[in-house]
């Protein structure tokens, strides 16, 4: 068994993965690491609501940001994050 802050910890990351616009957003980080304005054009929303977004999965530890000047990068946090993707779509498109 494991401590009552796994499971939260846990729960919270299942909470940020079942909204639809943050795995638009983690699937456009799937394919590798994104500025924010790709992300923006690859999810469809405005820059303020990506970036409302992001913080909450960075929050999550599911993405990690790179900055180079007044620039953000974004790509996943790690290869655990890729591979809950990964089952997930795998799973959601089965026939």
């Amino acid at each position: 068994m494991f401590s009552a802050l796994v499971y939260s910890e846990v729960s919270e990351i299942f909470k940020a993965l079942s909204d639809p616009t943050r795995l638009k957003i983690l699937y456009s980080l799937y394919q590798g690491e994104r500025g924010v304005g790709e992300i923006v054009a690859a999810v469809g929303l405005t820059q303020s609501a990506v970036s409302h977004q992001l913080k909450q999965l960075r929050d999550k530890r599911l993405v990690k940001v790179r900055r180079e000047g007044k620039y953000a990068y974004y790509n996943l946090d790690d290869d655990h994050v890729r591979e809950l993707l990964k089952i997930g779509f795998d799973h959601a498109v089965h026939e």
